[in-house]
């Protein structure tokens, strides 16, 4: 068994996608270091049910930054990595993606200041969170800058710069969220949850400010509507996913409030969480690597040995990641939360299988954004979302909370399903070099 890991590790020591995943690695250990201590410091100060207040107000973030962006981080990233040997495409495309962000940032940012009391009551059911909204009005237009930057340095796969500025951040933002949870509580560790990462924005500044792209001709250059028009099919790929997912989430999490209780959907939040800080690890590698890849492959040959290299390499990590967290769930839960998360050991079984068909869908799905597959990507996150609350709906009313789990483990499983399908009936059928 070790002698088959140490073979796998050679055959794969002098590819990018292991320098790739070394790099990231490290960035993610220390991401998720920070998160762990987070993590226990909620879940003992705030308990079940301001971890489900969290996970509302996590889920409603993601959509505001989603539309504040544009959505377009992904369409920044792959057209980069398509025309950086172009000077003048690469001016036009930064000068109208940075235009885009701008624009729609400050318009939401105004919009959550002025609908604060409103967006209070009916994401955290109190009227005494304003000051949340108002909080991440003012910094949501920094957090787009921010992603901006980092989808650029994807994009021309300045792995190094990225991933400094990452662990940065993560240092970053655990001493912001302990200081802010240490003074106000909960209402603290809400804030912390929608600002952090827009501070984040002056560490990437200092790290890109003598890059050759950043200078007044590229950010300032006129808006290009020839760009605008292929970023919004990437806009529109993100905004799916970006309603959807959360917003299945905020539904299911509202269903078990409802059904059980909030302290169970703070239970379900948590495990949630778990699944997040360990899948983090190989999702940052399929984003700083995968997607600027599949971005500059030009033929089927070359899509079809990317995805199988891939699979190579990331089933043998996601397996053993599985395995280690069903064997010790009952440390992790000891040691990430407390006595009332206890119940949550039941579901492991579930959603660690559901996470293991989430990661294979989920190579599969990125090719649908790379090659700019909009109407498929779209259909097929709306399907999978409305049939995951479906599911979900269904499980509870007969397992109660462990339902789901059950449900997560069956969407996935279905969704890798459709993926295959997808890649088979058309990846494998067409000619890329007709599509590119």
């Amino acid at each position: 068994m070790f002698e088959k890991i140490k073979n796998f590790f050679k055959r794969t020591k002098g590819k990018t996608i292991f320098k790739v995943f070394t790099l990231t690695a490290l960035s993610t250990v220390i991401k998720l270091f920070a998160n762990l201590i987070s993590i226990k410091v909620l879940a003992v100060l705030i308990g079940p049910s301001g971890i489900a207040l969290l996970g509302q107000l996590s889920n409603f973030s993601a959509i505001a930054q989603t539309i504040g962006s544009g959505g377009i981080n992904n369409g920044v990233t792959k057209y980069v990595a398509e025309y950086k040997e172009s000077e003048e495409k690469i001016k036009h495309l930064i000068s109208t993606s940075t235009k885009i962000s701008l624009y729609l940032s400050i318009t939401i940012g105004i919009l959550l200041i002025i609908f604060s009391d409103y967006l209070s009551v009916k994401i955290l059911k109190s009227a005494d969170y304003s000051i949340v909204f108002v909080f991440f009005g003012f910094t949501l237009c920094l957090y787009t800058l921010n992603s901006q930057i980092l989808a650029i340095l994807n994009g021309f796969r300045e792995f190094k710069k990225y991933v400094t500025i990452n662990i940065i951040a993560s240092f970053v933002g655990l001493s912001f969220t302990l200081l802010l949870v240490f003074f106000f509580s909960i209402k603290g560790a809400l804030i912390a949850a929608i600002s952090f990462q827009s501070i984040t924005f002056f560490v990437s500044l200092f790290f890109v400010l003598k890059s050759p792209w950043f200078k007044k001709s590229f950010v300032f250059s006129r808006f290009n509507y020839v760009f605008a028009k292929k970023l919004f099919g990437y806009s529109m790929m993100t905004l799916a996913t970006a309603f959807t997912v959360p917003v299945s989430q905020i539904v299911v999490r509202n269903f078990i409030t409802k059904k059980i209780s909030i302290v169970d959907a703070g239970i379900w939040e948590g495990i949630n969480k778990i699944s997040g800080m360990y899948l983090m690890l190989i999702t940052s590698s399929l984003v700083i690597y995968y997607l600027p890849k599949l971005s500059e492959i030009k033929t089927l040959k070359e899509i079809r040995d990317e995805v199988f290299n891939v699979y190579k390499f990331i089933i043998p990590i996601t397996t053993a990641a599985i395995f280690f967290i069903f064997i010790f769930n009952g440390y992790i839960v000891e040691i990430l939360f407390t006595k009332e998360f206890s119940s949550m050991r039941i579901m492991f079984p579930y959603q660690l299988v559901g996470d293991f068909f989430k990661i294979m869908a989920w190579v599969l799905s990125f090719i649908m954004v790379a090659k700019s597959k909009t109407k498929l990507y779209i259909i097929t996150e709306l399907l999978f979302s409305a049939m995951f609350v479906t599911l979900s709906m269904i499980w509870i009313k007969k397992m109660g909370l462990i339902g789901a789990s059950f449900a997560y483990m069956i969407n996935y499983i279905l969704y890798f399903i459709g993926m295959l399908v997808v890649f088979n009936k058309l990846f494998l059928k067409i000619n890329l070099e007709d599509e590119i």
